[in-house]
């Protein structure tokens, strides 16, 4: 998602909780990987694995000049023939320490075996950010949680998006405006969907 469809989506989402939220949440990711030059690692549950926010964090990482943005993808699974960015198993985690950062994405339920990993992590003093749909596994260990609960107006997926965006940028969040009614919402979203799926125009 480009800047000119992250703009046209906060146009859209101008009086909800979520540019702010993003921000604030962005914000949060910023300030905990730049001051320890990076150690951002990115991992997602068993069944999802977050490449679209890691290729999203690795381009704002470039064009913002904040290398500290970029990620290093923890895989559940891991296979002998995989490139060596995305040969980094489960035990990165176990090898976490204070001054690293673990962001964790999780739409679905995250097993044990990551949850007791992500505890460990926060214990040896990782800071752990986290993105969920609102279940009660992350609240007790995540420093920092965005949910986005399951609705038609907004999902997880898009939350990346701008979460990601939000990174690159340098500024303060503004104050959190009151929701709109959800009938208006789901309106504006509707016609910025067509216009996402719409070609892009000719660059030439």
């Amino acid at each position: 998602m480009d800047a000119v469809r992250v703009a046209l989506l906060r146009e859209v989402l101008a009086g909800t909780e979520w540019p702010s939220a993003t921000r604030r949440f962005a914000a949060s990711l910023r300030g905990s990987v730049v001051p320890h030059g990076g150690g951002l690692l990115l991992v997602g549950t068993e069944e999802y694995e977050p490449w679209h926010l890691a290729a999203h964090l690795v381009d704002e990482a470039a064009w913002s000049g904040t290398p500290e943005l970029t990620p290093t993808l923890v895989r559940h699974q891991v296979h002998a023939s995989d490139p060596a960015h995305l040969s980094v198993g489960l035990g990165r985690i176990e090898a976490a320490r204070s001054g690293e950062t673990l962001l964790v994405v999780a739409p679905d339920t995250p097993g044990e075996g990551l949850l007791s990993r992500v505890h460990d992590a926060r214990r040896a003093g990782a800071t752990v950010l986290a993105l969920d749909t609102g279940g009660d596994e992350m609240p007790s260990l995540a420093h920092e949680l965005l949910s986005v609960p399951p609705s038609r107006e907004l999902n997880l997926d898009t939350v990346q998006h701008l979460v990601s965006a939000a990174a690159g940028e340098n500024c303060l969040p503004s104050a959190a405006p009151s929701l709109r009614s959800g009938r208006r919402l789901r309106d504006r979203l509707s016609r910025l969907a067509d216009q996402l799926t719409a070609p892009p125009p000719a660059r030439w």
